[in-house]
């Protein structure tokens, strides 16, 4: 766990979700789907059980290449973070990860903290050597916060996205964990 102040003074606690976030997460990321075109799922298209999430999250309870964090202010889900690394020995060192910050929280540093406890945690363990992640092309606010904490842009993959009848590629972007 760790908490900290963000740029508004308000207290952030990030830490790993656990079984019983399940119905708060499945309505955290129901109200964001509606809040941003960023995302890959729009308003309420999060359907899924409460069993079947709690199940997910107890996946990674005990996985030494995933981690699932949710980002409190509080105790009210402002943000979240899961990292999923590969299930063979060839790639269990390698995954990628999604991010996810409430619109009315957009700009306090949220996301870069979710992501820096997210390296550093892989920093401390001894198997994830590289973190990857795809950003739609036009996410310049997301863009430019993954290069300042060390990613670098990889490849593009055309038509990843499809919002309102429009097409849009994805930057592919990873960081090397030494």
């Amino acid at each position: 766990m760790k908490e900290s102040n963000l740029k508004n003074g308000q207290a952030l606690t990030i830490r790993t979700a656990k079984k019983e976030d399940a119905l708060n997460l499945i309505n955290y990321i129901n109200k964001i789907g509606g809040e941003s075109d960023f995302l890959t799922f729009g308003n309420n298209e999060f359907d899924i059980s409460i069993e079947k999430e709690e199940a997910i999250l107890e996946s990674y309870i005990d996985a030494e290449n995933k981690i699932y964090l949710i980002a409190e202010i509080e105790n009210e889900i402002v943000g979240s973070l899961n990292y999923s690394g590969g299930i063979r020995q060839r790639t269990k060192h390698t995954g990628e990860f999604g991010i996810s910050v409430a619109k009315k929280y957009w700009g306090l540093g949220i996301g870069k903290e979710l992501i820096r406890y997210m390296i550093d945690w892989a920093k401390e363990g001894n198997v994830v050597r590289k973190i990857n992640l795809r950003v739609r092309e036009d996410n310049e606010a997301a863009i430019n916060l993954y290069t300042k904490l060390g990613f670098k842009k990889e490849g593009i993959i055309s038509r990843d996205f499809h919002v309102d009848g429009k097409y849009y590629s994805s930057i592919f972007m990873g960081l090397e964990i030494d």
